[in-house]
């Protein structure tokens, strides 16, 4: 599926986007902070598209017809925690030169609006790191409510606190 949203497209991620990912994700600013670590190669990134961004509900997001980022409902076994029944996780990221024009709020909140009234979802959850005041302005303009703190292990074995947010239908 193609959504044609008022600034951006949101569509399934393409083989033929793994050169454009690995430029974006590559950045050590990017990643990181949402998690993961940057991506080493243009083989790594196709791998990436064909594993974790081709699950449903998972999309680039699109402007001027370069994938700047992904935003994704992530429903379990899939998910980072288990939230429930009727439940999901927000995930989203945009590339750094594109941070500041609102194209994770608009993805992000496209995909609430789907889930809540398409999905069956009753609760949305997101996490992000503590230090990550980026992504937690995201999520305080989507309307997400504070829900815990949790322990969490990264991708080079490091602990991390991060906070859970919640939004329900």
């Amino acid at each position: 599926m193609i959504f044609d949203l008022d600034n951006i497209i949101l569509r399934p991620w393409t083989d033929s986007d793994a050169e454009c990912l690995y430029h974006f994700a590559k950045n050590p600013n990017v990643g990181p902070i949402a998690g993961w670590p940057p991506h080493e190669s243009v083989e790594y990134s196709l791998n990436i598209i064909k594993t974790v961004f081709s699950k449903k509900e998972t999309y680039a997001v699109v402007k001027d017809n370069i994938p700047i980022g992904c935003v994704g409902l992530l429903f379990h076994p899939d998910t980072n925690h288990w939230w429930g029944d009727n439940s999901a996780e927000l995930g989203y990221w945009i590339a750094e030169q594109y941070w500041g024009n609102n194209y994770a709020t608009e993805a992000s909140e496209f995909l609430i609006k789907r889930a809540f009234d398409k999905l069956n979802v009753n609760q949305i959850f997101a996490t992000y790191r503590c230090e990550n005041y980026r992504s937690k302005r995201v999520l305080e303009k989507l309307g997400f409510k504070y829900y815990g703190e949790l322990n969490n292990i990264d991708y080079l074995g490091n602990a991390f606190r991060e906070i859970a947010v919640v939004i329900e239908k």
